[in-house]
């Protein structure tokens, strides 16, 4: 029998993107999809190039029973999971998306999101989501935090440098660029189409951004001593994609054979051949990362490259990659599609 699923937040981009990737996956069965301000609404409605598919219509989280339900994927705003992951029944797996769980200490959550951490019990039993590296630990998990899309990015062109010693750990830099989708579905002014188009930005610059919170506790937690990294994201004119282009100092071609040799056994993330730089057109609407590493023209500095759409591999195609190894599914299942070019 197929493992019944819930989705909470369905109405958002990375909801959207869960019904995608799962609608042809084998072993799982969408049976409940809420969305509080669109309960009532069939998916048709809110995301019309869904409407091939025989889908629930959308309830809000109160009319969910949760007793039938395998694994609830919680795709809800920061700030929204805690209180509604705090009233799921304690038996029920779960992979929340949102930010609310990344941060291991919830003194550190606080800080960088300025409100006390609603559900530090539930904190205490979460698992850091990035696959490739808490493979065994998110196996074994009943609730499971998603990474944040930029910091998933960082977290492949760097920490298998950081583990084995190649990099200068006090000279990390970390030049950003995504898509808006990152952004979300709710209307923004400065996201309108002639606020955006035709044009590009930093933002969060010195220090700022929330995802430079998760880069602090992973590269800390491999290094052994505080890391802090130099990084700026940018806002790009197109739906997905993240582009890092990471300047570390260390030998290049000791940097790619590290890159190379961490991820030779990994479905999803592929090392260029040395010399060869990523796109976000070639990993668009897939699970994949690619990495590319070249040499500067100064001896000793290296220029890692990480591409990824952030909406797949940064976000809902992590999250179902995880729920695979938590329902003892193969890993990969439901997520080798192609990347869509042009």
């Amino acid at each position: 029998m197929p493992h019944k699923i819930a989705i909470l937040g369905a109405s958002g981009y990375t909801g959207a993107e869960l019904v995608r990737l799962i609608a042809t996956h084998p072993a799982m069965e969408i049976a409940a999809l809420a969305a509080n301000s669109k309960a009532g609404q069939s998916m048709a409605q809110v995301f019309p190039h869904l409407r091939h598919l025989d889908l629930p219509d959308l309830v809000t989280v109160g009319d969910i029973d949760f007793a039938g339900i395998d694994l609830c994927f919680c795709a809800l705003p920061h700030a929204t999971s805690q209180a509604v992951i705090r009233e799921l029944p304690g038996d029920l797996r779960i992979v929340d998306l949102s930010a609310d769980f990344r941060l291991r200490d919830p003194e550190d959550y606080a800080r960088w999101y300025g409100n006390a951490h609603a559900a530090p019990e539930c904190q205490a039993e979460a698992v850091y989501g990035l696959t490739e590296f808490y493979r065994e630990e998110i196996r074994a998990a009943r609730l499971v935090a998603g990474t944040g899309c930029n910091a998933a990015t960082g977290q492949y062109a760097l920490r298998p440098l950081i583990a084995a010693g190649l990099v200068d750990l006090d000279d990390i830099v970390i030049d950003l660029k995504t898509g808006v989708s990152g952004a979300g579905r709710a209307l923004k002014e400065n996201l309108l189409h002639a606020e955006l188009s035709e044009g590009t930005h930093a933002y969060s610059a010195g220090g700022t951004h929330r995802h430079l919170a998760e880069f602090d506790q992973e590269f800390t937690r491999v290094a052994g001593r505080k890391v802090e990294v130099q990084f700026t994201p940018h806002l790009l004119p197109a739906n997905r994609g993240i582009l890092a282009t990471v300047y570390v100092k260390g030998e290049a071609e000791a940097a790619h054979a590290a890159l190379a040799a961490a991820y030779a056994e990994e479905a999803f993330v592929h090392v260029l051949p040395f010399g060869a730089l990523p796109s976000t057109r070639h990993v668009r609407g897939s699970n994949f990362c690619h990495l590319g590493v070249v040499g500067d023209r100064r001896p000793g500095r290296t220029v890692v490259v990480a591409a990824l759409d952030n909406l797949t591999k940064g976000s809902s195609g992590q999250a179902l990659q995880n729920a695979n190894l938590m329902l003892d599914e193969d890993e990969t299942t439901g997520l080798t599609l192609a990347p869509v070019f042009p």
